[in-house]
């Protein structure tokens, strides 16, 4: 078990059940205030770590318990529209249709990375240097060895490894394969012809692993493969990555700085339901699988609890920066917190926070 996947189990498991009132008690600290309430999310693995850092904190304050089963964007979708929880996660955002069939309301609560992960002996991370149409012909199987004389130009200076290719891909449906197949469709015509871009694809090749945790231990165990992951799972795990070509034909490192460079421009105030994909987008330094990580609430069902998880969220637009930049997140910039608190309003009047905090400016880096 990784450490981020105990990590992230282990908040969740101590917000959801009162453990952090022990562990406060032990440490001296006082324990927090005993609310009752709980709520309960699932979908996404993109985003568990940082909602299980959130979850431990906003519980220590407030004594409400948030719950999050890191299920995969399609789990998310599925349990929210069924309503067994009162808010679903997607890397993957509903087109504005799809969210008024379902009565649903969705917002952006933090950036990140998708990053191509490797275990190969003598390649450090960084070292490899891939264009998206390279990188679309090893996930077709097209190119099979990382002696390929194609990838040759990827790695100037370095001698790859006499490994054949093993591809690792989700086996779930996933928000984070839903951004990286939308990227190799765009970079790549045999990919958006052959396979196309969508949470759960038919793969050409490869083994699949569930969840982020599920495809970075496939890699870590097997020599000569390569996967894709969140950023976090990626640094936490201490897995070496691939650069990627930007828009503007520089190779740059997956790093929070170059996925905020890739959000620099983006236009929300034209983005209906907050639908919009921050993929191979222009700048010198932007990272081309960037994305947001959205949530999805009812507009309908148990307005009760719904105003508990806007409640939730708004407190971590207010005080969750810190952790979020400390994890390898993106938090999301102040005027787009204001878009989504504005959202809330329009679209969830009863259930909407009365007096949002004000959103202090996210750290860089």
């Amino acid at each position: 078990m990784y450490k981020i996947l105990a990590t992230a189990a282990l908040a969740l498991a101590l917000a959801a059940c009162g453990g952090q009132d022990k562990a406060n008690q032990q440490a001296g600290g006082a324990a927090p205030p005993a609310s009752g309430v709980s709520i309960s999310g699932a979908g996404a693995t993109f985003p568990a770590p940082v909602y299980a850092r959130w979850a431990t904190d906003y519980r220590t304050q407030t004594g409400v318990s948030v719950n999050y089963q890191p299920i995969g964007s399609g789990g998310g979708i599925r349990q929210i529209k069924a309503g067994t929880v009162d808010f679903g996660g997607t890397d993957k955002p509903l087109q504005q249709a799809e969210l008024s069939e379902a009565q649903l309301s969705q917002f952006p609560a933090v950036l990140g990375g998708v990053v191509p992960v490797l275990n190969l002996p003598g390649v450090q991370p960084g070292q490899l240097r891939l264009t998206g149409a390279q990188l679309a012909d090893i996930f077709r199987g097209e190119i099979k060895s990382w002696r390929d004389p194609r990838l040759a130009p990827a790695a100037p200076g370095v001698t790859l490894p006499n490994l054949p290719i093993t591809v690792v891909h989700r086996s779930d449906g996933s928000g984070t394969t839903f951004l990286f197949t939308s990227y190799l469709a765009a970079k790549s015509q045999p990919w958006a012809s052959q396979v196309g871009a969508n949470d759960a694809v038919e793969w050409p090749a490869g083994l699949g692993g569930k969840g982020n945790d599920g495809v970075a231990a496939l890699v870590k165990q097997t020599a000569g493969s390569i996967g894709y992951v969140e950023y976090t799972y990626a640094r936490e795990n201490n897995m070496a990555h691939a650069q990627l070509q930007a828009h503007d034909g520089a190779f740059v490192n997956p790093e929070p700085a170059t996925f905020a460079a890739a959000a620099e421009g983006a236009d929300w105030t034209k983005a209906p339901g907050f639908y919009l994909l921050l993929l191979d987008q222009p700048g010198a330094n932007a990272w081309p699988i960037t994305g947001a990580t959205f949530v999805l609430v009812s507009k309908v069902k148990d307005q009760a609890k719904t105003a508990e998880v806007l409640k939730f969220f708004d407190w971590t637009l207010a005080n969750g920066d810190a952790a979020a930049a400390e994890l390898g997140y993106v938090p999301l910039p102040a005027a787009l917190k204001d878009l989504v608190r504005k959202a809330w309003a329009s679209e969830l009047p009863g259930a909407a926070p009365k007096a949002a905090a004000a959103s202090p400016a996210a750290p860089q880096g």
